[in-house]
Order: structure tokens, then sequence, then C-alpha cells
């Protein structure tokens, strides 16, 4: 199944030329910070423009304060599609930039957003956005919005970076298997999820404590009731789409193995015999033959590109996650169901 994972962003370079903002990040377990506007403002751009597994995306802007990331406003990306050759990515965000400047609000990039199809996010196009932007400034994020979580009654957002061991392969763009291998990268040290703090403030804070006392106490009994299955056997769809994709995967790797070995033990016995006709014109007083560059005579068979199947493993983890997830709450709800039907 294919599932829009979203266009590939652009970080605008002319936007911070001059400006010394790409910086080291000091510390590697710092936190991102965002007020309840901004979130609400990345809700709000899914229920208008986003339907079923279509990926609504944005912009994020705020500062960089000692080892924290604070993100204080964002905006949208207009929804077009690959057709539409008049949109100018990269011209739109310096416009928008301009244009928040003139009201004074803060307009250093410091990641972006999008949302995800039950958690279906880790893809190429993700990881070459978020290189982008991390390539420009280091403490960038990409927050990752999940509708269908939320509309369950919990908020799902995340935030994510690449780690250095990514950052370096993405800069060197050796992706083959023998490059992953030295680099020794897996799909666990791929992403790494940054704390992210949402802050009110104080007179929404009185507010939410005000309608929290006015608010009606819910029926007890629906805090016990299962969720929709709905959800995990979408899941398990997914999740058998992408084993399915893995295993195409490793039939290509399995195939390009056998034909490098093959083609390994042709080269072998053609040295061989090369040895010994030599050996033998050299016995009869002949010349050796000619030198001849072995490596035309055996190209070695391209290899194949193993990234797409470190992002694949990383997304059979997150649906493995969403799964696990799921039934342990349900599991929850029935024992403590049981032990109260017990009890009564």
């Amino acid at each position: 199944m294919c599932l829009d994972c979203g266009r590939r962003l652009k970080y605008p370079e002319e936007t911070h030329a001059g400006t010394g903002t790409t910086r080291k990040r000091r510390n590697e377990g710092n936190e991102a910070t965002a007020p309840t506007s901004v979130v609400l403002k990345i809700i709000k751009h899914y229920q208008e423009e986003g339907q079923g597994s279509e990926v609504v995306q944005g912009v994020l802007l705020g500062l960089v304060v000692d080892d924290r990331l604070e993100i204080t406003n964002c905006f949208p990306f207009p929804q077009h599609t690959e057709d539409d050759a008049d949109f100018d990515e990269v011209q739109y965000q310096m416009e928008m930039m301009r244009s928040l400047r003139h009201v004074n609000i803060d307009h250093l990039h410091v990641g972006w957003y999008q949302s995800t199809y039950y958690g279906s996010f880790v893809s190429r196009a993700l990881l070459d956005s978020q290189f982008s932007y991390q390539h420009a400034i280091e403490e960038s994020v990409v927050l990752i919005y999940d509708p269908i979580k939320t509309a369950q009654g919990s908020l799902s957002l995340k935030a994510y970076r690449l780690t250095p061991k990514l950052m370096e392969i993405c800069k060197e763009k050796d992706f083959t298997p023998e490059g992953l291998k030295k680099a020794n990268i897996g799909f666990e040290q791929m992403f790494e999820e940054v704390p992210i703090v949402i802050k009110n403030s104080h007179l929404i804070s009185v507010l939410m404590w005000e309608l929290e006392d006015k608010s009606t106490v819910a029926d007890k009994h629906e805090l016990l009731s299962l969720s929709s299955s709905n959800h995990l056997e979408k899941s398990l769809q997914l999740l058998m789409d992408r084993v399915d994709d893995m295993s195409q995967d490793i039939v290509k790797y399995n195939t390009y193995s056998r034909n490098l070995s093959k083609q390994q033990q042709q080269k072998h016995q053609y040295l061989q015999r090369r040895q010994q006709e030599n050996a033998q014109r050299q016995s009869r007083g002949e010349p050796p033959l000619p030198e001849e560059d072995i490596n035309k005579l055996f190209k070695p068979p391209q290899p194949p590109p193993r990234m797409d199947t470190l992002l694949i493993a990383g997304q059979i983890n997150n649906y493995c996650q969403n799964v696990k997830e799921f039934t342990s709450q349900n599991l929850g709800k029935l024992f403590m169901a049981e032990a109260l039907q017990g009890h009564n």
C-alpha cells in the first residue's frame, strides 16, 4: 500500500545568511518547548486540509536558547500537486519570512512539522527534508503529529532529529552495504526523540482550571470501554505491507550477493588459468600473456542501496510499537474490568 509520505522540503539557505545561527549542539539531550498556540495551529491545519492518508506540512519558527529549542510560531505549506510547477517552495518561505519580520515575529527556522497516518512517517522524503534543515541548523527538529491517536483523546505530538551517525552517512551519501556496515548503524540509531514541553500562559492555565472545575464528571465505566478494533486492523495491514516490502529488498540483496560471489569465483578461475598458461609459455621460452585490466573484464555488479531497507525496518518498528501500545491498553482494561466484576 503506497502512502502519501509528504514532499521533500528545502531549507531556504538565504534566510539566515550572515546571521551566525548555524551552531553545534552543545547538549544532545536538550528539549524543545512549544506554546499551545503552535499545537493548535498544527491541529487546525490538518483539520482544514488533511484528508485520510494525505499529509500536511509546515515550517516551525523560534529561537535557540542555550540547550533549549523554543518554538514560538509556525506557518503551513499550501497543498499542491507535483504537476503544479509554478509553486516555488523556497520563494514561498522567503515571502512568509519577510511578512513575519515586518510584524516583529520570530522568523528563525528551527524545523518543520508533518502529520502522519497510523504512524507512517519514516520515509526517504522525511529523511531528506530533515537533513536539509539539520545541516543548516543542527538544533532543527521535525514535529510528527498523529491525528488518529489525538482523536482518541490523547495528544500525539513527538519531536525527532537525525542522529550524528545518520547525518555523517547522509553527508557522504554512501548508502552501500559496505558503507552502512562500516558506520555500524541500524534502524535504532537513525532518529533520536527530543523531549517536547507544551507551555501555557498563566491566563490560559487559570482558564483551564476553571473549565475543569465546571465540567461534569464522565461516566467511569466509559474509561474501561475497549478501543475500536479498526485501529488494530489498519496497523496490522500496514505492518504486513511493509514486511512485504522488506522481503522484496531482502530478495534483491540476496540476488546481488549471489551474483557477486559467482563473479568472484569466475575471476579466481580466470586468474588461475592465466597463471598456468603463463607458466607453460615460460617453460617453452615464450613471452607471457599481455597484461589485461581485470576490472574491465569482471565489472562488479552494482550493489543495491540499503538506506531504503533501513527506513522500512524503522517503519516496521513504529508499527510494532503502535500495536504493542494498543493491545497493552486493551489488556489492561480487560484485567481491570474482570477485577471489578469479581469484586462486585
